[in-house]
């Protein structure tokens, strides 16, 4: 490790624009994505905000621990799909699953109601040709002036990440599971 000195000055200008709703995209091989996301829920929600979770691929009786907590601090979070698609008995009902969820997260992004709708694992049913691009990409152009959307999942779009606003890439270094750990409550569920 190299030590260096702290910085004694800021290292870079107040921005001066207009503040607005941002399109934020967590993505990448790495953990972490949908937690990142769920901080800014929690960020947003401690700040008096109004947000709303969508998963695209959890079921809607998933009780993982963000569930638990999310209903505790009265969080809506809602699971749109039925699971991992190589779990699915039938994968155009998960298609149909992905759409009609969309359905729902759309109305919510465009309602207005809420600072922020997070997305989460929606790259999934789009890489998947589950859910049209266009449709998303329409979506997020046209949402409110002070919505902010949060996307995340692994090999987003291009034409989305060109579209956002800030964009993180997770980048696998090393994961216990492939050393043989099973996920494990808390952490991965």
């Amino acid at each position: 490790m190299q030590i260096e000195a702290a910085p004694t000055e800021k290292r870079y200008e107040k921005p001066e624009g207009e503040r607005r709703g941002l399109i934020i995209v967590n993505t990448g091989d790495g953990k972490g994505k949908s937690t990142a996301a769920f901080g800014l829920a929690l960020r947003a929600h401690g700040r008096g905000k109004a947000v709303k979770i969508y998963q695209f691929m959890k079921v809607p009786t998933a009780r993982f621990g963000e569930h638990r907590m999310f209903e505790q601090i009265g969080i809506p979070i809602e699971g749109l799909g039925d699971g991992f698609s190589w779990k699915s008995q039938d994968l155009e009902h998960s298609a149909q699953l992905a759409r009609d969820g969309w359905e729902k997260a759309r109305a919510t992004i465009m309602g207005g109601e809420h600072f922020m709708v997070v997305l989460d694992e929606i790259t999934y049913p789009l890489i998947y040709g589950w859910l049209p691009l266009e449709g998303v990409l329409q979506t997020l152009r046209d949402r409110p002036k002070d919505m902010h959307v949060v996307l995340t999942g692994r090999r987003c779009p291009e034409e989305i990440i060109e579209l956002a606003d800030t964009v993180t890439e997770m980048k696998l270094i090393k994961h216990a599971f492939k050393a043989g750990v099973p996920a494990q409550r808390g952490i991965e569920d």
